[in-house]
């Protein structure tokens, strides 16, 4: 076993992003490559898409289960978007961050800051992803939903909105390349548990979110 894999044991990964900034993709990656990773499967009201795996992709559940499970207290976080609730069973990340393993959260700002008011002991890194360019995130998201015109221009209006957020994150990373993209993403997650220097640039993400809100 590594040193470095002993450092980031029970550290919370957090990567959030506007729909279709490419954070589902990035996942992916981040556990294909890290074996210490484990995924925390969110929990929501929304139909399954095409190719998507109950209990893999997401637990779907009814409103009804959903509130349940709310009730009760099982879900580290909840939100609602896009007339939709998701969120985060608490139990499987209890078990897996005491084991020893990483959590990679996908999730929105909304759960993001909910995380951050439980002040967990673990260490929570917070990553903020965007798309190059607004040209881009349309072009995804009208492949993605191409079926539904009315889906790509609420998520471009939500765009503008969840872009607002990003100053709550330690890290913005612009999407530009996956591979690039999770390279930065990697090489900043070692900068932090091992407290060196990186060549994160603020004022770049503060002129590239310029760019994107005008």
């Amino acid at each position: 076993m590594s040193e470095i894999a002993i450092q980031r044991r029970g550290l919370m990964l957090v990567l959030s992003s506007p729909s279709g900034a490419g954070k589902t993709t990035l996942s992916r990656l981040l556990l294909e490559e890290d074996e210490n990773i484990t995924m925390s499967v969110s929990v929501t009201t929304r139909p399954p898409r095409e190719g998507e795996v109950d209990g893999k992709d997401y637990y779907f559940k009814s409103t009804e289960e959903f509130g349940l499970m709310r009730n009760r207290g099982e879900l580290l976080e909840h939100a609602k978007v896009f007339d939709n609730y998701y969120g985060t069973p608490s139990a499987p990340v209890d078990v897996a961050l005491n084991e020893g393993r990483d959590v990679l959260f996908d999730i929105d700002w909304q759960g993001t800051e909910k995380i951050k008011e439980k002040q967990l002991k673990y260490q929570l890194i917070t990553f903020f992803i965007l798309p190059p360019s607004k040209k881009v995130l349309f072009e995804r998201l009208s492949n993605r939903d191409m079926k539904d015109k009315l889906i790509v221009e609420e998520r471009m209006k939500q765009f503008n909105k969840d872009i607002l957020h990003w100053k709550n994150y330690d890290f913005v990373v612009i999407n530009d390349n996956l591979e690039k993209c999770y390279n930065e993403v990697s090489n900043l997650i070692e900068s932090k548990i091992n407290k060196t220097n990186n060549t994160y640039d603020v004022q770049l993400i503060e002129r590239h979110i310029n760019q994107l809100i005008t």
